[in-house]
């Protein structure tokens, strides 16, 4: 088993249940198995517009390759009716696999450990709430003018 860590978001709809919806849905992946969930965090788009985000940060092990997880979570938001008809739509929801283990991988469909986490204080705030090792203080203090609320 390997640990990953996966951060879910979403602005359409009842964006609090579609995340709540997604963090049951990840431990029903096949030989996948949820070990920690951040709190909910609303967040204005970050590079995107319409509505705020919901985000947390959900803890797997998981015994799929980094591909065939992000196929598991490219599934689960086709079926919450996630569609791309631009870069940074608004989305019912989105599921970013932010790393899989060590796994350092360079592809036309993935690139781990993702590369704009440490931007983002909605992956960072609820990385560090469940993970607090993997989010050095200079990275929070790196985000700190975004803007983001623990609900």
């Amino acid at each position: 088993m390997t640990q990953a860590f996966v951060a879910i978001g979403a602005n359409l709809g009842d964006a609090v249940a579609s995340v709540r919806i997604a963090m049951a849905q990840l431990d029903m992946i096949p030989r996948t198995r949820v070990t920690a969930r951040s709190s909910l965090y609303r967040t204005a788009p970050f590079e995107a517009s319409g509505p705020d985000f919901i985000n947390a940060v959900v803890a797997v092990d998981t015994g799929l390759a980094p591909e065939a997880f992000l196929d598991a979570l490219q599934r689960l938001e086709k079926h919450a009716g996630r569609e791309r008809p631009f870069h940074h739509a608004p989305r019912t929801l989105d599921l970013d696999l932010l790393c899989h283990g060590d796994t350092v991988l360079t592809s036309p469909r993935l690139t781990l450990p993702h590369p704009r986490m440490g931007e983002r204080a909605f992956v960072l705030m609820p990385l560090a709430e469940i993970a607090p090792d993997r989010v050095a203080p200079e990275e929070l203090a790196a985000v700190a003018g975004q803007s983001i609320t623990r609900i």
